[in-house]
């Protein structure tokens, strides 16, 4: 059988490969491989074989992110790294962001609710039970990330709401509560743009990109006790995780 030859390969346009130059240079920069400032066009056009236009196509890119600044005779700068936000394992935001600064809560609601049917459904709750409801604005020292709206078991959030909300991940409280350690959660990550309630809380533009954490969280029991719903800002914020892929889908026959 005589091989056929190759399909004729479409050449990638300049914007193509600004976009593939920007992915790498975005994850070097939250991976802090550059101190503060980034290597010269010619440098970058080097290691990328790519020419000094696509380059300055991809740092338009990352500085319209926010990422990086740049001015004549001064070169290109990294303006701020993003915090990292881990998807593997269960984790409050002042735990994830230990050893970054501080995190404080602004309180905004914490009260008795009758929660809509579909989330007494998720935490097992009878028709009409009430369950606690939160809502707070947390910040980094005087930098707002997120967004948090809460809602409680009502034996568990009872106890939740007469503590220290201002300075408590919620899940450390449960866990002094309950006086045992968090079983699992189920999480739904996905982008959203910020509504204008939102973005005047968090301090971003209208529109903005957000990263929306819906979080069922279990007692070690796998009964559901908080679910939560959290608006993280997707210039602040970036998700990482690792990763196995299961035995049962490793086989390449199926493909």
């Amino acid at each position: 059988m005589t091989p056929q030859p190759a399909p004729p390969r479409t050449p990638i346009r300049r914007a193509d490969r600004a976009r593939q130059v920007a992915d790498v240079l975005r994850q070097q920069i939250h991976a802090e491989t550059f101190a503060h400032t980034l290597p010269s066009e010619g440098e970058l056009a080097a290691e990328f074989a790519v020419s000094r236009n696509t380059v300055r196509d991809a740092l338009a890119l990352l500085k319209d992110e926010g990422l990086i600044e740049r001015a004549p005779k001064v070169g290109t700068h990294v303006a701020q790294r993003k915090y990292e936000h881990g998807l593997d394992a269960l984790r409050g935001l002042k735990e994830t962001l230990r050893g970054h600064g501080e995190v404080r809560n602004e309180v905004r609601v914490a009260t008795w609710v009758t929660p809509p049917p579909a989330v007494a459904c998720r935490l097992d709750l009878n028709p009409g039970e009430q369950a606690v409801y939160i809502e707070r604005l947390r910040y980094l020292a005087d930098l707002p990330l997120s967004l948090d709206l809460t809602y409680l078991a009502p034996d568990i959030g009872s106890q939740v709401i007469t503590r220290e909300l201002e300075t408590n991940d919620v899940f450390a409280l449960i866990e002094e509560i309950g006086g045992g350690a968090l079983g699992s959660a189920d999480l739904v990550l996905e982008a959203i743009t910020a509504d204008p309630h939102s973005a005047a809380a968090l301090q971003m533009p209208e529109g903005g990109a957000l990263l929306l954490l819906e979080r069922l969280t279990r007692l070690e029991d796998g009964r559901p006790v908080d679910l939560e719903y959290i608006r993280l800002r997707g210039d602040r914020i970036t998700m990482r995780g690792s990763l196995v892929r299961p035995a049962e889908s490793s086989d390449w026959r199926l493909i």
